[in-house]
């Protein structure tokens, strides 16, 4: 999995790079169907806009695409923030595919008892 960081109006330094591998890592060590994820770093450079720290991700998985986007006033709060949300969002589409497979597995074993049932009744009839 690769995690890629890019940045709009600002220059991306080692140090935030290395954060926010550490913190996506994090993230992406919850579900292992995520095949990259792409982090975009941006600064609105207005004097009068709230939030002015910008940090949105795209990741890909297996089952489509999540997407998150959070501001805040300084680069590492907007990181931190994202990557909550970002886990919150895996977490819950996790969940979803559990249950999914659970569902799936339990109508094939109605089915499997289903046709042993039809087979012993068939036995008794001959």
């Amino acid at each position: 999995m690769h995690i890629h960081v890019n940045g709009r109006n600002i220059e991306i330094t080692d140090a935030i790079k290395a954060y926010v591998k550490e913190k996506i890592g994090k993230v992406a060590t919850h579900y292992d169907q995520i095949q990259g994820i792409d982090v975009v770093l941006s600064v609105i450079k207005n004097p009068a806009a709230e939030g002015k720290h910008i940090a949105e991700v795209s990741c890909k998985t297996n089952a489509g695409v999540i997407r998150c986007e959070e501001a805040a006033e300084s680069m590492y709060a907007s990181i931190d923030l994202l990557a909550d949300k970002l886990a919150r969002q895996i977490t819950k589409l996790k969940d979803k595919n559990i249950s999914s497979d659970k569902a799936s597995i339990r109508t094939g074993i109605v089915e499997e008892v289903a046709e042993e049932a039809v087979e012993d009744v068939k036995a008794i009839e001959e």
